[in-house]
């Protein structure tokens, strides 16, 4: 699948002169990025992008630097229905798993494996 479209971040100010290195979520790892794999998280929203950032604390923003970015890329995965999970073997369940517990307990969380099938894929 081809994306063309404008997406967000809100990156945390510390990682501003290097915005989309990835290397922030590579430090221990994130939902969907095994630790030492630079991921860039992007929202189709701005709002998105906001409650992304704030981690659901509705009425806690900390500073961040909010930028747009104009992305044309080919070799998409569509994980968004049930038929994109279906051909990728990617259960919703994974998806949505508690990564940060998992990780706070030392395990590999479960989103990580999604990683581990479609990387080779490109």
């Amino acid at each position: 699948m081809r994306f063309v479209g404008t997406c967000y971040r809100a990156h945390d100010p510390r990682w501003a002169f290097k915005p989309t290195s990835g290397d922030g979520a590579a430090i221990r790892g994130a939902r969907f990025n095994p630790k030492g794999v630079p991921a860039l998280y992007l929202a189709l929203t701005v709002m998105t992008a906001v409650k992304e950032a704030n981690q659901g604390f509705a009425h806690r923003i900390d500073p961040c630097v909010l930028c747009s970015y104009e992305v044309d890329c080919g070799d998409i995965t569509d994980l968004t229905t049930e038929q994109g999970r279906g051909e990728s073997s990617v259960t919703f369940e994974d998806m949505a798993c508690a990564w940060a517990t998992a990780l706070s307990g030392g395990e590999r969380p479960a989103s990580w494996f999604i990683y581990d099938r479609l990387r080779p894929q490109g």
